[in-house]
């Protein structure tokens, strides 16, 4: 029986950019997929920053206030739950290291082991060796992927992670049928285990629909009109 592959896609919120100068984790979301399928399992939660306040700017990207977060537990409160959720499986995270650099001074304060590095796997770093022309944004990639985000007027922890696992299903390659939180495993879906446990990704029957407007394709007919009869782009007759 192949062995179980379990991945944590998570984000955070947090007051501020700068773990080192102080700046405090406000929000963490996470999303437990088990053989890149959503098992239902979620962590979710707001954090009291204490002392710190939300600088104005990390309001506008999050809508989080230091007021709304006056009755939240503090992260002392929530570490145990937190150590638990992600003490196994690889941690998957878009800028992973902006987010695990803020959880590992959480758990500095308190004493606790930090996050080992060798579980951390950046979806930025895989989208960028994919597609090294950029963007590589979340937005830019949901657009890439027609993977929808119209929910995401304001980064949220709980929301980023449930878009970035459909994201991180994309950069790996996709499958057959649509990618969703809210349904279970069926049997058409085009990924596939071996036996040692690792993942075979099969060809996806539908292609995703062209980025490509119908002006972008007739000025590209118009510019290859100009090049010689030896042009690739004459010999293949293709963009």
């Amino acid at each position: 029986m192949s062995e179980i592959l379990r991945e944590i896609i998570f984000d955070t919120e947090t007051t501020g950019l700068k773990a080192n100068d102080g700046d405090r984790v406000i929000e963490i979301g996470a999303v437990e997929l088990i053989n890149r399928f959503p098992s239902g399992k979620t962590f979710h939660m707001f954090v009291n920053p204490e002392d710190r306040q939300v600088h104005p700017e990390a309001l506008k990207v999050h809508g989080i206030s230091n007021e709304f977060l006056n009755d939240k537990p503090k992260f002392s409160e929530i570490a145990d739950e937190f150590v638990e959720f992600f003490s196994t499986g690889s941690l998957i995270a878009h800028n992973a290291s902006f987010d695990t650099g803020f959880l590992n001074a959480e758990l500095k304060r308190l004493g606790k082991p930090s996050i080992d590095k060798t579980r951390v796997i950046d979806t930025l770093e895989i989208a960028r060796r994919k597609h090294p022309m950029g963007p590589n944004s979340l937005d830019a990639l949901c657009s890439r992927y027609n993977i929808d985000n119209s929910k995401r007027e304001k980064h949220g922890a709980l929301l980023d992670s449930e878009i970035l696992a459909e994201v991180y299903i994309e950069l790996l390659g996709g499958r057959q049928a649509s990618f969703s939180l809210e349904h279970e495993q069926t049997e058409n879906e085009n990924t596939t285990f071996n036996e040692d446990g690792s993942v075979q990704i099969l060809q996806r029957p539908k292609p995703l629909k062209s980025p490509l407007s119908s002006e972008d394709i007739e000025r590209h007919k118009a510019f290859v009109e100009t090049l010689g009869e030896n042009s690739i782009w004459k010999k293949t007759g293709s963009l």
